[in-house]
């Protein structure tokens, strides 16, 4: 059944990078707040950075909820599930950071992604625990392909209609956490931003 392990071994890593899809969970502080599952899955967007870190590219979307949990507290759990083959389910728990694309760091982890239109940031997960389960109780999937919607939509937006998307739709979360707030201001004609 359930197994804790020291690592992402060789075998670990083959599983996670194998699957399809995988799910990110988080939540604020608060005990009213709201926790957040989010699904990952565009084929190139994640990596085995070494045995105790991962990290996905963050692609610019409808809402910003895991960006707003992780600058608050950090906490993160990836879950990845066998739709196909041997039943599995990893779980990763960590503390996972934002690397933003307007950070220094970011155009050196985003080169490990075959995939980057529409990125908004890089998540790097310090995995602290590694665990698997059975997964008896997960059903089989045939993967018929990608949907290549997300990123071909923000695509077609360019940068700066990606930065106006972000700016009207990531600054906050649904519980009013600052989110992805990253993206400057437009500045207006005529205004000097230096006063």
């Amino acid at each position: 059944m359930g197994k804790v392990h020291e690592r992402i071994d060789g075998r670990l890593r083959a599983f996670l990078e194998a699957q399809q899809v995988f799910f990110v969970g988080t939540a604020p502080l608060s005990g009213d707040g709201r926790v957040n599952v989010s699904p990952k899955g565009i084929d190139g967007t994640f990596v085995v950075l070494d045995d105790h870190t991962v990290a996905y590219l963050d692609l610019t979307a409808s809402g910003a909820e895991t960006i707003a949990h992780l600058r608050e507290n950090g906490r993160i759990t990836l879950m990845f599930c066998a739709f196909d083959g041997p039943p599995n389910i990893v779980r990763l728990h960590g503390r996972g950071r934002v690397v933003s694309l307007y950070d220094a760091e970011f155009a050196d982890l985003a080169g490990h992604f075959g995939e980057r239109r529409g990125a908004r940031a890089v998540i790097v997960v310090d995995v602290e625990r590694v665990s698997d389960s059975c997964g008896y109780g997960i059903p089989l999937y045939d993967h018929v392909g990608e949907r290549d919607l997300l990123p071909e939509f923000m695509d077609r937006k360019g940068l700066d209609g990606q930065a106006t998307y972000r700016r009207a739709k990531n600054r906050t979360s649904i519980d009013g956490l600052p989110a992805f707030d990253d993206d400057p201001l437009p500045v207006e004609a005529g205004v000097d931003p230096q006063g």
